[in-house]
């Protein structure tokens, strides 16, 4: 797995290889990626992207904000789009149009600890998304989680998965 990992992304799969030390641990994360939410069968590209993007600048992951916004072109987010997601620039969010600046604001609240989800939003999210893309979302923010303590706590460096030119990260 770690062979394949490498050769798909020509990275180091540092993650992965931390996680040979808990066998059990690996096989239960490598389900949980392998079935991870995709555009665009589960949800649009535009708003995964927004969520994973949003989810890693709030929990401060350098690997996972590496790896989340080296997706930007491929989810059809513009230059700008990706550079205010990644640094968090609130105020320029509803530019997004309904359902990003929603992933956006949802990415933030689900990302936070503790977990604060206003009625206003809770409200604003049913209005927009069903009640399917809604638990895609939920997941997809909790995975990026994941991943964001998990690194940090092992202290997992970005990996080179992004191309800076487009907008310095955090």
């Amino acid at each position: 797995m770690l062979w394949l990992a490498k050769r798909l992304t020509g990275k180091d799969p540092l993650p992965g290889r931390l996680l040979a030390w808990f066998p059990k641990g690996a096989v239960g994360v490598g389900v949980f990626e392998a079935l991870a939410a995709g555009a665009p069968t589960d949800l649009d590209a535009r708003s995964l992207a927004t969520a994973r993007i949003v989810s890693s600048a709030v929990a401060g992951c350098p690997f996972c904000l590496d790896m989340n916004a080296a997706t930007w072109k491929r989810a059809g987010l513009s230059p700008a789009e990706l550079t205010m997601l990644v640094h968090l620039r609130r105020a320029d969010w509803p530019t997004l149009g309904a359902r990003e600046h929603l992933a956006a604001r949802y990415a933030e609240a689900l990302s936070l600890t503790p977990v604060v989800l206003s009625p206003e939003l809770a409200h604003a999210l049913t209005a927009v998304f069903s009640p399917r893309e809604l638990v895609v979302l939920a997941t997809t923010i909790a995975q990026v989680n994941f991943w964001s303590r998990f690194n940090q706590g092992l202290g997992v460096p970005s990996a080179g998965f992004f191309d800076e030119s487009v907008c310095a990260l955090p």
